[in-house]
């Protein structure tokens, strides 16, 4: 008889195995489906200026003073964009100036260019006279180039400011 219950016991054992472990009804058959994941990259810009200081300008010098500045842009890789600069206080593209008291009346003469040789004038007409790029998902440092002509012997000594917007159109 203990040979029987023995013989019993190892046949039942896989049964019940497969009960504590898991196993699964038996299937008669199976389906799938597909589903599509979107999403869609949209142009997107920002846009940082750094200040142009000039330092000390000699009105006497018969040599004009050039400095630069950057501005960084990062726009979706691409992007097409455009980079404009106001006119300041002058509200002129082709005559900017810097006033030493906000009133008007003691001005400096400047220029902002989009070329190191200081010929291309950086302005507010998008494909004319502003920096065109194309996007590529990291930062890229855009120089400008300021100068302020030689000879303005005219302007009273002190400090003079303008401040210029940096647009990004995309």
């Amino acid at each position: 008889m203990s040979f029987r219950a023995s013989r019993s016991l190892i046949l039942a054992a896989p049964v019940l195995a497969m009960g504590f472990f898991g196993a699964s009804e038996i299937r008669a058959a199976i389906q799938t489906d597909t589903f599509d994941v979107t999403a869609t990259i949209i142009a997107s810009c920002s846009i940082t200026a750094n200040d142009l200081s000039f330092g000390n300008y000699d009105p006497l010098s018969a040599t004009a003073l050039d400095q630069t500045s950057t501005i960084s842009v990062t726009c979706s890789n691409g992007a097409d964009y455009d980079i404009q600069l106001s006119g300041g206080i002058s509200a002129d593209v082709n005559a900017r100036t810097m006033d030493d008291d906000a009133t008007g009346t003691n001005l400096l003469n400047y220029s902002l260019f989009r070329d190191s040789g200081r010929t291309d004038n950086w302005g507010v007409s998008n494909g004319i006279d502003t920096y065109q790029g194309t996007g590529t998902g990291s930062a890229q440092t855009i120089t400008v180039y300021g100068r302020i002509p030689a000879g303005q012997t005219t302007p009273p000594i002190g400090a003079y400011t303008d401040t210029i917007t940096a647009t990004i159109e995309y």
